[in-house]
């Protein structure tokens, strides 16, 4: 009777999670939560617009009223949701409130001058107070532009950099070269500004010259079909500037189509306004396939083969930075944005060929993205999410390297991502082989394993026991026992699990933090890979997930549980707290009911 009343809760969250996921659905079929970051994709949206004349009253008051709104109690701002006050954010969403001609307060005024002022901020909030005229440019260590001009086989060259720092430094480089300054009249001297100060850049010799010809030609080729590059925020604004301090004028076709693409990205909501960061809709999609068919939901289901099909429309087709180091790999596989032709990644290609073979459609384009894949897997097993064998650590000695990741070196969730997909399928035994290897070898003493793009050991502890129980690893593995330990030892009296992103510097906080749901569903993920779907610690969770759920299907997260660069740029999916507990508790009762 127990287990019939279990099954009968969970089929009643599942129908009421189900039915709200369908009407979050677009009538192209696909799905796209907001992305939500932090206060300087905002506060940078106006300082570009200032730069190119195009700010408005009504964007400086929209803007102004999105900072003011994500104020914290002691007038900083964070990186993320009930994080600390953090140095570049405070001074950046400062910076464009005085613009606004708003004042920020004494409070924010007194914690940028407790921390240093501006003087000891990072590189690209000095880039931007540079162009504002605020502070010198010659006082910001430089990124070479003629670092375009050396090949990709040298010992050191962009092809070095994983490809969001590569786009954003060639764009930042021929910017920092040209030195622009569009002045603001505003007074930031209280915050350790210093206006007036910035020299011309120095007359172009031969060298350099060739050097911003040829980064120049470099981003124009690599302007995505919306206007973007690559889809995400820093080389596209980087390469509006630069394309502008070259003296473009609004004539410009590339830089016309990169100024109009922003309206695609940003969020208006009449009195605030927000830019995204970034736009994930074959993510999404790709995840709400994947929870609706645990689901139950049948895969002929017309809403379902509509989502296919659009995936399948956004197989990317063509050579991107990629093949640089893998020239003879036949292009194939899937992006995480709607444009995103150069760019596509492991994770997204593994989790769009899952739900393709979900609805049983589309096996000549699965096929070339698992033959892609596997020619993306590094040398030493695993992979990374963009590129191959982009590990060069050392990069991080480089001054100008100061905001975040500049590598994309092989993952534990990247890795387990591309071995769900490809254990199951012939031919690719060698590759499984090695990933398998390198995954085990990753795992923590305590149990769990580090999670790259989401918060944090409960992410990447719930995506390697899916890939490892694809490949065959059974239950009583010892790995698989030493994980489902872990997750018993973090797990609440609630049932629930949550993990705070300071667990990325601090090993106190690994697996433990304020509840959530998709991080609760992460855990029961891993609970139900690894044989434990009876097991007390799994009913638990399920329980709470259940318990949890709104009146309207959904679940509540106010919490960023996404990761760009760790600790340094942290990201809210905004639809993680539905498509992951429906994805759990669908595979639960998959094996509950078995």
């Amino acid at each position: 009777m127990t287990a019939i009343r279990e099954l009968t809760a969970l089929d009643v969250v599942l129908e009421r999670g189900t039915e709200r996921l369908f009407e979050l659905q677009h009538p192209d079929g696909w799905w796209k939560g907001e992305l939500e970051s932090n206060a300087t994709m905002i506060a940078q949206h106006l300082f570009w617009h200032h730069v190119l004349g195009l700010r408005t009253r009504e964007l400086d008051r929209k803007i102004a009223n999105e900072l003011l709104a994500r104020r914290r109690d002691d007038g900083t701002w964070a990186i993320w949701f009930e994080g600390p006050g953090d140095l570049d954010t405070t001074i950046e969403a400062y910076v464009a409130l005085k613009l606004c001609g708003v004042d920020p307060g004494p409070q924010s005024r007194s914690f940028i001058q407790r921390h240093g002022g501006v003087a000891r901020a990072r590189i690209f909030t000095k880039c931007f107070l540079a162009l504002l005229g605020q502070w010198p440019w010659q006082r910001i260590p430089p990124v070479p532009i003629e670092l375009i001009l050396l090949p990709p086989e040298a010992p050191f060259s962009i092809y070095d950099f994983s490809c969001w720092a590569r786009g954003t430094f060639v764009s930042l480089a021929g910017t920092m070269a040209l030195r622009p300054v569009r002045p603001a009249d505003v007074d930031l001297r209280e915050i350790g500004a210093r206006p007036g100060e910035s020299r011309a850049a120095p007359r172009p010799g031969r060298r350099r010259r060739e050097a911003l010809g040829v980064a120049e030609r470099w981003v124009r080729v690599r302007q995505e079909a919306d206007g973007s590059w690559g889809g995400i925020q820093p080389p596209w604004v980087w390469s509006i500037l630069m394309l502008a301090a070259l003296g473009n004028s609004w004539e410009d076709q590339t830089l016309r189509r990169a100024v109009e693409g922003w309206d695609g990205f940003t969020i208006d909501e009449g009195d605030r306004l927000r830019p995204e960061a970034c736009q994930s809709p074959v993510w999404d999609t790709a995840l709400a396939v994947l929870a609706l068919r645990a689901a139950g939901v049948p895969a002929d289901d017309e809403r379902l083969q509509a989502a296919g099909r659009w995936l399948l429309r956004e197989e990317v087709r063509v050579r991107g930075d990629w093949a640089i180091r893998a020239p003879d790999l036949e292009p194939g596989g899937w992006a995480f944005e709607f444009e995103n032709d150069r760019y596509p990644d492991v994770d997204d290609t593994a989790v769009v060929a899952l739900a393709l073979r979900e609805l049983g459609i589309g096996d000549e384009a699965v096929r070339r993205g698992l033959d892609w894949t596997v020619g993306m897997q590094s040398a030493a097993g695993g992979w990374g999410a963009f590129d191959l064998n982009n590990s060069a650590m050392w990069l991080y000695r480089i001054p100008f390297c100061d905001f975040g990741k500049v590598t994309d070196e092989p993952t534990a969730d990247v890795t387990a991502h591309a071995l769900e997909v490809l254990g199951p399928e012939a031919g690719y035994e060698t590759a499984v082989a090695a990933g398998i290897d390198w995954l085990l070898v990753e795992q923590e003493r305590a149990g769990s394993w580090f999670g790259r793009w989401g918060v944090n050991y409960l992410y990447g502890t719930g995506a390697a026991l899916p890939g490892l129980a694809a490949c065959g690893i059974p239950p009583e593995h010892p790995a698989m026992r030493r994980a489902t330990a872990w997750l018993d030892s973090v797990q609440q009296p609630s049932g629930a699990f949550g993990e705070d992103i300071r667990s990325y510097a601090d090993a106190d906080w690994r697996g433990r933090g304020a509840a959530t749901a998709s991080q609760t569903a992460w855990a029961l993920l891993g609970y139900v890979a690894a044989g434990e779907a009876g097991r007390s610690s799994a009913r638990r969770a399920a329980d709470y997930l259940c318990r949890i759920q709104r009146a309207d299907g959904d679940w509540d997260e106010q919490q960023f549980t996404g990761t760009g660069f760790p600790l340094d740029f942290m990201i809210r999916y905004h639809l993680y707290r539905l498509t992951f507990p429906l994805l759990a508790l669908g595979r639960l009762r998959e094996r509950l009911s078995a």
